[in-house]
């Protein structure tokens, strides 16, 4: 029998492989949709995670026709953009984390009020498993460096618990006409 590599499309996280010791660094993921506690891809492409925190970023939220959400950042808060190389990303989020993000830092206290942006609800995610983890959820979201994507994958900072620093998180790349403004700071949208 030929042992085939998995099909990250039909199964994201083998659910019955242990976890690794972090060799490769911290993943900090901000979700606003369907990766979020009680979603359809939660369960599906995060098992393992080690936190789960409230978190907010600035922004507005915009939903497909199929109801799917989809974020947009402002420029100028976009640290770094996404790559095909999990390690490198890590390690681009710890340097800017360790250049950016200290006390005196005027980008941990970004502005959420303004037209257009406000506050964008979700949760930050924890990961030690980045060569694994990111080039799955990568394929659910669409992301493909270097070509056409339905996602792009960006640094921004985000608000937790108080703090800000940087983390990962997928922004729609073309919002020309087809996706309707959500009107709200949260997904699902409450009645």
């Amino acid at each position: 029998m030929i042992d085939t590599p998995m099909n990250p499309m039909n199964q994201a996280m083998n659910p019955t492989e242990p976890l690794k010791p972090n060799t490769n660094g911290m993943l900090r993921l901000f979700v606003y949709g369907t990766l979020k506690r009680g979603f359809w891809n939660h369960d599906r492409f995060c098992r393992g995670v080690l936190t789960v925190e409230d978190a907010v970023v600035r922004g507005r939220l915009f939903e497909t026709s199929s109801g799917i959400p989809v974020l947009q950042v402002p420029e100028e808060d976009i640290l770094a953009v996404g790559t095909t190389n999990p390690r490198a990303d890590v390690a681009t989020q710890a340097h800017v984390t360790a250049r950016l993000f200290t006390p005196q830092s005027t980008i941990i206290n970004p502005q959420y009020e303004g037209a257009p942006w406000g506050p964008v609800y979700g949760e930050l995610l924890t990961f030690d498993d980045p060569e694994n983890r990111l080039p799955a959820i990568d394929r659910l979201e669409g992301f493909h460096p270097g070509g056409p994507c339905l996602y792009c994958r960006v640094l921004v900072p985000i608000r937790t618990n108080g703090t800000g620093l940087p983390a990962w998180l997928y922004v729609g790349e073309d919002l020309s006409g087809r996706l309707t403004p959500l009107g709200g700071s949260r997904w699902p949208r409450k009645p």
